[in-house]
């Protein structure tokens, strides 16, 4: 019987696990100048970024996703591979808008062989991506089987801290998608209209990505989202004790910004270290 069930739990597809695998090399290669080279992206990345601050928040949002990435392209059932998706799909299309509004500011005609040939290998991929990431979503869904039942419930606490999340980020995503230099005024650095809607896009994916971890409602399923949200509150850590002097530290938003990193680094924690039982009953749908 137990042979039988699992014959019929809907396995991720071979393209969709191929294409997370590749999606997940993308954004950590992309997060190298990024979050390493943060003081050179006039000629290591594919757009200049002034602020040191804001290119290793990019970088670290970038590696995070890969951690995402990576771990979704490992799991063969789709119900715990699924939440690497559609923020994802989401993020690359943002991208693409934002990239085609401030054209201008891409590095297409830098002196620099590597540097023009990376911002039109920017260009490529986020008109790609999204379309072949959409066309495997698609495929996926159609695909047969079913989910296995929620069997490990995530603790209350949790649950309200995603919603928090998602609250908070989805709206700020989109103020500064939408409006990026008004909207840069909550923000705890500055911020140019490029960089603003850059943020926006990962807010609001990200925002996603927390709303969809709160609707599974499964550890099991959410397990390469929360570890991916560790990975990103840590590198943001790490990117304020890099470059302190481009806050103010008596800024009420920074802290407010310090504790809103606090509480994903508390739920990435909970990810890796957190210790579940399964229960008896299937947690309701």
């Amino acid at each position: 019987m137990q042979q039988r069930q699992s014959e019929f739990v809907r396995q991720t597809s071979l393209g969709m696990r191929i294409m997370m695998a590749i999606a997940g090399v993308l954004v950590f290669t992309i997060g190298i100048p990024l979050f390493l080279l943060t003081e050179q992206t006039e000629t290591t990345f594919a757009w200049t970024i002034q602020s040191s601050l804001t290119a290793a928040f990019l970088g670290a949002a970038y590696w995070s996703s890969g951690v995402l990435e990576m771990l979704g392209a490992r799991e063969r059932i789709w119900v715990n591979a699924r939440g690497a998706v559609p923020a994802v799909l989401l993020f690359t299309a943002l991208t693409l808008v934002v990239t085609l509004i401030h054209i201008d500011s891409f590095h297409f005609d830098s002196p620099h062989e590597y540097t023009w040939a990376g911002a039109w290998a920017w260009l490529i991929v986020y008109a790609a991506v999204p379309i072949v990431l959409g066309v495997l979503l698609i495929h996926q869904t159609t695909r047969r089987g079913d989910d296995p039942p929620r069997r490990l419930p995530i603790p209350d606490l949790m649950q309200a801290m995603l919603v928090f999340h998602a609250l908070v980020m989805i709206p700020l995503g989109i103020a500064l998608l939408i409006a990026p230099t008004e909207a840069a005024a909550l923000w705890p650095w500055s911020l140019t209209p490029l960089t603003g809607r850059a943020i926006g896009a990962w807010l609001t994916s990200i925002g996603v990505a927390a709303f969809h971890t709160y609707w599974e409602r499964d550890q099991r399923r959410v397990r390469a989202m929360t570890r991916s949200y560790f990975v990103l509150a840590l590198l943001q850590f790490i990117a304020l004790a890099r470059y302190p002097g481009e806050v103010d530290w008596n800024d009420l938003r920074l802290w407010v910004y310090l504790y809103f990193l606090a509480t994903i680094l508390l739920i990435g924690l909970w990810g890796w270290f957190g210790k579940s039982q399964a229960s008896q009953e299937p947690v309701p749908a």
